[in-house]
């Protein structure tokens, strides 16, 4: 296999970016990226630090993040695994992306910038639920916000295909693989559902 590892031969496969490639990149979260963001309730946060990289989903029951203005968006850090992945990269190296999907829609938007945590009691009580509210508020500072082409999701049919996890190995049974049975799968997906119900946010 011939290893592609310099520019010059990287571009001679491809072609010139077309006008509108270049010139959908903004510098700030303008009205009609804002109200696309909006409407986002999934995103995916990529981190990277000094073991590498992470891509984290991140969800909730409405918007995923919140503007704060138009250079910044509010992350609310809901409860987890408690690995603390994304975070201890942000902390170490504050170089983040988020890349944001609304279901029917094949566009997707992208965010790159950079971010910090804070566990201020005015902006994490700002997205309290039901009396539990984040320990920390990831802030990402926007450097570059613009949209990705369809040709992916129309290629994957993601919001047309339909259900199609039957046969897929639940949680438990790969973690019954990875213990030698220490953990037993049925018991852990048969839990799961009332386990999360308690500890959605």
């Amino acid at each position: 296999m011939k290893r592609i590892d310099t520019l010059e031969d990287l571009h001679s496969l491809y072609g010139t970016p077309g006008d509108a490639a270049l010139h959908k990149v903004a510098d700030r979260l303008t009205s009609e990226y804002a109200a696309w963001i909006e409407r986002a309730r999934f995103c995916i946060l990529s981190t990277v630090g000094p073991e590498g990289t992470d891509a984290s989903p991140r969800g909730d029951d409405g918007p995923v993040v919140t503007p704060l203005d138009e250079h910044r968006l509010a992350l609310p850090d809901w409860r987890g695994n408690q690995r603390l992945d994304s975070l201890r990269n942000i902390v170490r190296d504050p170089r983040v992306s988020l890349m944001f999907m609304v279901p029917g829609s094949t566009n997707v938007i992208r965010v790159n910038g950079t971010a910090e945590l804070t566990a201020d009691a005015g902006l994490c009580g700002r997205f309290a639920r039901k009396g539990v509210q984040p320990a920390t508020v990831i802030v990402v500072r926007i450097a570059e916000v613009y949209s990705q082409c369809s040709r992916a999701i129309l290629r994957a049919r993601l919001w047309s295909s339909g259900d199609e996890s039957a046969g897929l190995p639940t949680v438990g049974q790969i973690l019954a693989a990875m213990t030698d049975g220490v953990v037993v799968g049925e018991v852990y997906d048969a839990e799961w559902s009332d386990r999360a119900s308690k500890t959605m946010w």
